[in-house]
C-alpha cells in the first residue's frame, strides 16, 4: 500500500514538472489525455457545437456565435487561461481578450459547471472550374459546450443568461456616437455621426441633489423596464421636457443622461427636414438604445403656440420646411412611435409657456424638468470641479447672496470661476461681486418692490386696524339682532 501512494505522489509530481516546463501545445495535449482519463471514469458529458455559419460555405450565419464570443470575453475566469487573443472591436477604443483557440473556460450556472472551447478547423475545398480558386482554404469556427446531462430548460435559461450579458458588455464597451441629420432620408441614409467624448456625468453635474437623485431612479427604472413596458402594452420609450433659462445646463444633463445610459445621441434639426414624410424616415432610422434631441422646441418651425403663429402656409415659405406639430407627435406617442425600442426623446426648450398646450399635455413628456437658476448646492458641485474645494471660509457669503434673490445660471457662475481657477479665494470673492451686481440691478428694474416694503407693511397694519373694527361693528349688530 505505502509503494502505491508512493508511486501516486511519483505521478503527481511528473505532471506538475511536464505542466510547467513543456510548450502550450504539448501541454494541451497532456491536458487532454488528463481530461480523458478523468471522463472514462466521471459521468457521461455532452458536446454541443455552436458554428459561426449555420451552412458550410460560410453564408447563413449563427445568431448565436456572437453573444457566446462577447459572454466569453467577459468571463472573470478568462485571466486564468494561458494563451489569448487580443484584439479592439468596431467603434471602439478599449481592448478585448479572447481564449485562443483550443483553450478550454470553465463557467458555471445554476451550480452546474461548464466547460467551452474555441476551435477552428481549415478545410480544403475545390473551387471547381470558371478560373478560380481549385484550392481554396476555407476556416471553419466554432464554440463546443461540454455539460453533463443537460436539460432543454437548463440550456435556454443558460443561454439566455449568454445572450442578456452579452448585450450588456456591447452598451458597455462602445463608443458613443453623436449623429446630426444632413440630408433626405427618404432617399439614403439621412445621418452623419462622429464619436461622442463629451465628459459630462452625474458626478460633476451641477445639479438639485434631489432632482438629480431622482432623474437618476427613472433612468435606471426605464434600463431595465422592457418586461414591464411589455406587460402594460406601451413602447419602451421615454420623454423629458428640459425647460429653464439659457445657461441652465440643459445640455450638459442630456450629455449626463447618454453617458450614463450609454447611448448613442441623435440630434434632429427640424429645421433641415421637408416635411413629415422625411421626418417619419429619419426617426425610423436612428438604432435602439438612443437619445433622440430637438432642442429650442419652441423656435422649431410652427411647433410653438399655434394660437400665437403665424398661418402654416406663411412660415413654410420662411422656413423652407412643412414639418407639422402633429406629425412630431405622431412619432413620440402615436403610431410610429412602437418602430424601435428603448430610446428616450429629449426636448429643451428656454420659453415652456410657448409650447403648444397639445406638446404639454399628459403621457406626451414622461418628465417635465425645470433647470432653474444655481443653486447653492449646485455651486458648490461646480466649485469642487473647478476649484478643487469642498469646503471654504467665503461659502456662507455665497449662500447668502442667493438666497437674497440673487440668481446666475450655471454658465455664469462657470465664466467667473474659469477666470481665476488657481486663485480659489479671489475666484469665489469674484463670484460674490457678481452676486451682489445681480441683486443691484434687480433692485433697479423693480424699484417699487424694493422701496414699498415699509409701505406694505404700514398698509397691512392699517387693513388690520380697520378688518379690527368691521368685525367689532358686526359684533355688536348680531348682539341686537339676538336681543331681538
Amino acid at each position: 500500500m505505502e509503494q502505491l501512494i508512493a508511486k501516486i505522489w511519483s505521478l503527481i509530481g511528473l505532471f506538475t514538472l511536464l505542466q510547467n516546463i513543456l510548450p502550450p501545445h504539448l501541454h494541451n495535449i497532456l491536458m487532454d489525455w488528463l481530461s480523458s482519463i478523468k471522463d472514462y471514469f466521471s459521468p457521461p458529458h455532452y458536446h454541443m457545437e455552436i458554428p459561426e455559419f449555420k451552412d458550410s460555405h460560410g453564408v447563413n450565419p449563427n445568431d448565436l456565435y456572437e453573444p457566446v464570443e462577447r459572454y466569453l470575453n467577459g468571463l472573470d475566469g478568462i485571466s486564468r487561461t494561458r494563451r489569448l487573443t487580443v484584439f479592439r472591436a468596431r467603434n471602439s477604443t478599449k481592448l478585448g481578450f479572447s481564449p485562443a483557440f483550443d483553450e478550454v473556460v470553465e463557467d458555471s450556472f445554476r451550480g452546474v459547471r461548464v466547460w467551452w472551447t474555441h476551435s477552428a478547423l481549415l478545410e480544403q475545398r475545390n473551387g471547381g472550374g470558371g478560373g478560380g480558386d481549385r484550392n481554396a482554404v476555407n476556416e471553419r469556427r466554432s464554440f463546443t459546450l461540454k455539460v453533463e446531462q443537460p436539460d432543454k430548460d437548463f440550456l435556454c435559461a443558460y443561454f439566455d443568461r449568454i445572450a442578456n450579458r452579452a448585450a450588456e458588455l456591447n452598451t458597455l464597451n462602445k463608443d458613443l456616437m453623436l449623429y446630426t441629420n444632413t440630408g433626405d432620408a427618404r432617399w439614403g441614409e439621412g445621418w452623419t455621426g462622429v464619436p461622442f467624448k463629451h465628459p459630462s456625468t452625474f458626478a460633476s453635474l451641477a445639479l438639485n441633489p434631489l432632482l438629480k437623485s431622482s432623474i437618476l431612479r427613472d433612468l435606471d427604472r426605464f434600463k431595465r423596464g422592457k418586461e414591464f413596458y411589455r406587460r402594460i402594452g406601451r413602447s419602451w420609450k421615454r420623454g423629458y421636457l428640459l425647460h429653464g433659462p439659457p445657461g441652465s445646463g440643459k445640455s450638459s444633463l442630456i450629455a449626463a443622461i447618454a453617458n450614463h445610459m450609454r447611448y448613442d445621441v441623435y440630434d434632429l434639426e427640424l429645421t433641415q427636414v421637408i416635411d413629415n414624410i422625411a421626418l417619419r424616415a429619419l426617426l425610423t432610422q436612428t438604432k435602439e438604445e438612443s437619445v433622440i434631441i430637438i432642442e429650442d422646441i419652441d423656435c422649431s418651425l410652427n411647433l410653438a403656440d399655434r394660437a400665437s403663429n403665424p398661418p402654416p402656409g406663411d412660415r413654410q415659405e420662411e422656413e423652407g420646411s412643412s414639418v407639422t406639430l402633429s406629425g412630431l407627435l405622431n412619432f413620440t406617442d402615436g403610431l410610429w412611435s412602437c418602430c424601435g425600442e428603448e430610446r428616450i426623446i429629449v426636448f429643451t426648450t428656454n420659453h415652456k409657456e410657448m409650447l403648444d398646450p397639445a406638446l404639454l399635455r399628459s403621457g406626451r413628456m414622461d418628465m417635465h424638468i425645470f433647470l432653474s437658476s444655481c443653486t447653492f448646492d449646485a455651486f458648490k458641485t461646480l466649485a469642487f470641479n473647478y476649484l478643487q474645494v469642498e469646503d471654504h471660509p467665503l461659502f456662507p457669503s455665497v449662500e447668502e447672496k442667493m438666497n437674497s434673490g440673487a440668481e446666475m445660471t450655471c454658465a455664469e457662475i462657470i465664466e467667473v470661476l474659469m477666470n481665476k481657477v488657481e486663485e480659489p479665494s479671489e475666484a469665489l470673492n469674484d463670484v460674490i461681486w457678481a452676486l451682489d451686481a445681480k441683486i443691484k440691478e434687480k433692485e433697479e428694474m423693480f424699484p417699487v418692490s424694493s422701496t414699498s416694503r415699509e409701505d406694505v407693511e404700514e398698509e397691512s397694519e392699517t387693513s388690520k386696524i380697520r378688518k379690527n373694527s368691521h368685525r367689532g361693528r358686526s359684533g355688536k349688530r348680531g348682539g341686537t339682532r339676538r336681543g331681538r
